[in-house]
């Protein structure tokens, strides 16, 4: 089933994103809460927001959405090959990528989500995770529509698969969007929720406004993206946090319908740009959880960017379309923190389990437990300086 064909089933339900309030967001002067929300003819959002209809404006007509997508070829008929990510998808006039967000207008590429905010939220930095980050800090994300991959297990389909024109949204464009994670205090901004590949455009401009104020940007991925777009963002970003699905080509293909090898090639092109990088890998009961595919993850993390890459395993809970099977054991996550142990990562965590010891950082020479966390609350913190407060091992990371 395309993703077009599964627009109406998306709308009776599934995992949205947690949002500003309402307050928060008039404090800020973006007039309206921002939501997961579907349109259901026109909203109103308040001043300085702009609602849109359900429908999308008539071809030829200069929509506020609408923006010169990046990193595209035109081909014979007004056809136009993206080039943005793996997919390649050859788009005919009028027609869209891929990913829905990406449109053909009589032989020039358009964007239809820069500027679109359809999630905003101010988030613990340790809930991207970002454990490595500035601990305890509060960032500003925000999420448009759409995505370049399509996960059975994914927990923000209501975005990542829907069209833009589904979601509601507000006119938040970069300037602006900076000026808000100032207004509260945000000394970062995260590209998160859905693909920010597909909302690359927006994504680099917020990050260059960002850098021109002072703001720190990260970007939470697949990294299914290409080479060159991939370096762009490492140009202005501060830290890429990628959630690497499996060690097997055959899980991308029948699970989120993509490539394994283009992930790995962005994990170490982001290494490789001196981005902080930290891995998350998503643990699903029978899929990828074996003991050799885990022993094959630590391993190749090892040796191709480093013991010193934080790698984070994510406790699976049952969502969209991968409802018939169990929330992860905790036993399997404890294993999969020993083997990776084992093999000589330094900082390996466990998520989604509240609680676990093994969400505190340690030092990899004293051993001494240097950050503890509760949740995604701070309880101590004994990195002073980047270094151990204890023995002065160097602790990798941003830590001022």
């Amino acid at each position: 089933m395309s993703k077009t064909e599964r627009r109406d089933d998306a709308e009776s339900g599934g995992a949205g994103v947690s949002r500003l309030s309402r307050r928060t967001l008039l404090k800020a002067g973006l007039g309206a809460a921002i939501g997961v929300g579907y349109v259901a003819g026109v909203a109103k959002l308040g001043s300085g927001a702009r609602p849109e209809d359900s429908s999308l404006p008539a071809r030829g007509t200069q929509d506020l959405w609408r923006h010169p997508a990046s990193h595209f070829e035109k081909r014979p008929k007004k056809h136009v090959r993206c080039v943005i990510c793996p997919n390649h998808c050859l788009v005919a006039r009028g027609g869209r990528g891929r990913c829905e967000t990406r449109e053909n207008s009589d032989g020039e590429y358009y964007t239809l989500v820069y500027g679109r905010a359809a999630s905003v939220n101010i988030d613990p930095i340790e809930k991207k995770p970002l454990f490595h980050v500035l601990p305890g800090s509060p960032i500003l994300s925000f999420a448009t529509a759409g995505c370049n991959l399509e996960c059975k297990n994914c927990q923000n389909w209501r975005l990542s698969q829907a069209r833009p024109e589904a979601l509601r949204a507000i006119h938040l464009p970069p300037t602006r969007l900076v000026e808000a994670a100032q207004e509260h205090g945000c000394s970062l901004i995260a590209g998160t929720y859905n693909e920010p590949t597909v909302f690359f455009e927006y994504l680099r401009d917020v990050a260059m406004e960002g850098n021109k104020r002072g703001l720190r940007t990260a970007m939470v991925s697949s990294g299914y993206i290409e080479k060159t777009p991939m370096l762009e963002l490492c140009q202005e970003l501060a830290a890429i946090k990628i959630d690497l699905k499996s060690m097997s080509d055959s899980f991308y293909r029948t699970n989120s319908e993509g490539s394994l090898q283009p992930v790995l090639d962005s994990i170490e092109r982001v290494k490789s740009q001196g981005v902080w990088l930290e891995i998350v890998y998503l643990v699903i009961p029978t899929l990828n959880d074996s003991e050799k595919e885990i022993t094959n993850l630590a391993r190749w993390i090892k040796t191709h960017v480093g013991a010193d890459t934080p790698l984070h395993f994510s406790r699976f809970h049952p969502a969209y379309r991968l409802t018939r099977l169990p929330p992860t054991p905790y036993e399997t996550l404890d294993r999969c923190h020993e083997i990776a142990r084992a093999e000589g990562l330094h900082y390996v965590y466990v998520g989604n389990v509240p609680g676990t010891p093994a969400q505190n950082t340690l030092c990899p020479k004293c051993g001494r437990e240097l950050i503890r966390r509760q949740h995604f609350r701070i309880a101590e913190n004994h990195v002073k300086q980047g270094r151990c407060e204890f023995c002065q091992q160097a602790i990798p990371g941003i830590w001022s």
